[in-house]
Order: structure tokens, then C-alpha cells, then sequence
């Protein structure tokens, strides 16, 4: 990628690695916050790898720089789905899958000199996580007193 701050090659890296972990950070941080067990550590790395990722891919045709796009992607997707809980009719864990996943998009985005993009996807994955989940709380109380009332009684 060509470098628009004229550093060295070796800082401008650098800098792209840490702002990957800097736009992961305020998810991590909600989520650690909400006591959830993937938070203030997972998150910030899983971006800041993706992008080392993809910025290694950088250097291969574009063939190459596919099939790395392609892994990284098949990584986070089973990284995602081990968060990803059944119990009884309940699954949980959803969110936090797709938010990996979203953080694994920011780092690449990132890696690719395009952080408006993952500024941008931090800031909506916070937002989905934190000021919608107020709404989606009412809808699953709304459909459990449904389910309630339209139990028979025994």
C-alpha cells in the first residue's frame, strides 16, 4: 500500500496495527463492560491480527492477496461461531459472533488504507451493540409474555 504520510515503510505498518487495535477497543470495552467473556482483550486482537494478515498479503500477487482474504475470513467466521451458544430453545452469542466478525472486516479495512471504513464499522458495531440492545431486550420480553399466555395451563 502506498504510504500517505511519507514514514518509513516500517512505522507506517506500525501505525496501521495500532489504529486497528485502537477503533476494536471501545467494542471490546462495552462488551467487557456488560461482563461478557469475549471483550477488552479479543477484540482489539482480532483486528489488530487481521489486519498484520492482510498486510502481509500485500505482498503477493493479487491471487495470493485473495486466498488470505479468503483464510482470514474462514478464521473469523469459526473463531465466531465457537462464541455461538444453544441451550435449550435459547441462542446465545450471536451478536458477539458478528461482532468479531465485524472487527476482523475493521482490521482488514485498516490494513488496506481504508480507515474511514473502519472507523466507521467500529463505530456501528458499537452503536448495534449498545444502543439497541435496550429495544431487542423489550422484544424478547414482549414475545416471552406471549409465549405465556398462550401456554395451556396444566
Amino acid at each position: 500500500m502506498a504510504n500517505p504520510l511519507g514514514m518509513p515503510d516500517e512505522v507506517y505498518q506500525i501505525v496501521r496495527l495500532l489504529a486497528a487495535y485502537v477503533f476494536a477497543l471501545p467494542v471490546g470495552w462495552y462488551r467487557e463492560r456488560e461482563s461478557h467473556s469475549v471483550g477488552i482483550r479479543t477484540f482489539p486482537l482480532v483486528a489488530m491480527a487481521s489486519c498484520g494478515y492482510v498486510m502481509l498479503g500485500t505482498s503477493m500477487d493479487p491471487s495470493g492477496q485473495s486466498r488470505v482474504i479468503q483464510g482470514l475470513v474462514a478464521g473469523i467466521g469459526f473463531i465466531g461461531g465457537g462464541a455461538i451458544l444453544k441451550s435449550e430453545s435459547n441462542v446465545h452469542g450471536t451478536a458477539t459472533a458478528a461482532s468479531i466478525w465485524t472487527t476482523g472486516v475493521l482490521g482488514a479495512a485498516v490494513a488496506q488504507d481504508h480507515y474511514l471504513v473502519g472507523a466507521m464499522l467500529a463505530a456501528i458495531n458499537l452503536f448495534t451493540l449498545r444502543v439497541l440492545l435496550p429495544w431487542k431486550q423489550r422484544q424478547d420480553n414482549q414475545v416471552s409474555l406471549k409465549e405465556q399466555i398462550t401456554q395451556p395451563k396444566d
